[in-house]
C-alpha cells in the first residue's frame, strides 16, 4: 500500500492543494450549514481519542455533495478542539486533510465543481448494481477496493452502504465485507433534514429554516473472528437507522393494510 509524505496524500495529492480545496469548499458552503439553515451536530465526542487511521465512517445519504460537506466543517472543528459545534469557521485554516469519501465515479466526473470535490479526498468506485440511471450487474473492480483499503491504512474514511439517497435502500455487503476484511473502528452517522434542506446534488439551497442533523454515535463492537458480513452489515444498517424497523411510513402502510384486511374479514 502507498503511504503519505509530509508532501502529499495517499493518492498523490499535494497537502497545500487539498488545504486549499477544503478552505474555499468550506468558506462557500459555511452558511448553509449556519446561515440559511442550522446544522445540528451531536457526538462528536466520539471522535476526539480516535487513531489517525483505519477509522471507517457509515453514513445513511440523502444528497450528493451537503452531507460530506458537512462531515468535512465537523472533522475539521473537531480537529481544532470544537465538539458539536461549527460557529467558528477558523477550523478551516487547519483541516483536517487525511479523510477520504467514497463516492461514485459517474458522480464525480460530471463538470467541473464535482472534480474539484474529487481533490478534497473523493475514493471513486463504479457501482456493480446500477450505472447512468439503468440496472446493471458488473463485477467488483478490485483495484478500487484496494484504493479504499490504501485510504484507510493513512487515514479516516466514509462510506455510504446503500450507495444511493433513497432512504431505506438495502445495504450493500460490500461495505460490510471491506470491513470484515479490514477490521477498522467503524463509526455510524445518522443525518436527517438534507434531503428537506438542499437539492439532490447537495449545491442549492432548496428551503432556509430547516435545521439538518448529523448524529455521530459510538464505535460499533463487532466480533471480527467470528460475525459474518451479513451479521456486520446489520449491525451497520441498524446503527445509521435504516432497517425498515425505522421506516415510520413503512410500518403505517403495513398498519393500514392490516386494518383493511380485518376490517373485511368483520363484514364477511
Amino acid at each position: 500500500m502507498a503511504k503519505k509524505n509530509i508532501f502529499t496524500d495517499a493518492f498523490g495529492t499535494p497537502y497545500f492543494l487539498k488545504r486549499l480545496v477544503i478552505f474555499i469548499l468550506g468558506i462557500i458552503s459555511y452558511r448553509r450549514f449556519n446561515g440559511f439553515n442550522k446544522l445540528k451536530i451531536t457526538g462528536t465526542e466520539h471522535l476526539v481519542d480516535l487513531p489517525d487511521s483505519n477509522v471507517l465512517f457509515v453514513s445513511n445519504h440523502q444528497t450528493y455533495f451537503a452531507d460530506v460537506a458537512a462531515m468535512y466543517h465537523a472533522f475539521c472543528a473537531v480537529n481544532n478542539g470544537y465538539l458539536n459545534t461549527i460557529k467558528n469557521p477558523i477550523y478551516l485554516l487547519n483541516p483536517k486533510i487525511d479523510f477520504y469519501y467514497v463516492a461514485a465515479e459517474e458522480t464525480m466526473n460530471k463538470g467541473i465543481l464535482p472534480k474539484i470535490f474529487k481533490i478534497a479526498g473523493a475514493v471513486t468506485v463504479k457501482r456493480t448494481w446500477r450505472a447512468e440511471g439503468k440496472n446493471v450487474n458488473r463485477m467488483v473492480d478490485m483495484s478500487e477496493v484496494d484504493n479504499i483499503m490504501k485510504a484507510l491504512d493513512n487515514g479516516w474514511v466514509a462510506t455510504f452502504p446503500q450507495g444511493t439517497t433513497s432512504a431505506f435502500a438495502q445495504g450493500r455487503r460490500g461495505t460490510a465485507k471491506l470491513v470484515k476484511n479490514q477490521r477498522p473502528i467503524v463509526i455510524p452517522i445518522k443525518i436527517n433534514g438534507f434531503r428537506r434542506a438542499f437539492d439532490k446534488k447537495g449545491l442549492r439551497v432548496k428551503v432556509t429554516g430547516v435545521k439538518p442533523t448529523m448524529e455521530f454515535k459510538a464505535p460499533l463492537e463487532i466480533d471480527y473472528d467470528n460475525e459474518n458480513a451479513h451479521e456486520i452489515l446489520l449491525k451497520i444498517m441498524t446503527a445509521i437507522e435504516q432497517t425498515e424497523d425505522f421506516n415510520l411510513l413503512h410500518n403505517y402502510d403495513e398498519e393500514l393494510k392490516a386494518k383493511k384486511l380485518e376490517q373485511k374479514d368483520s363484514d364477511n
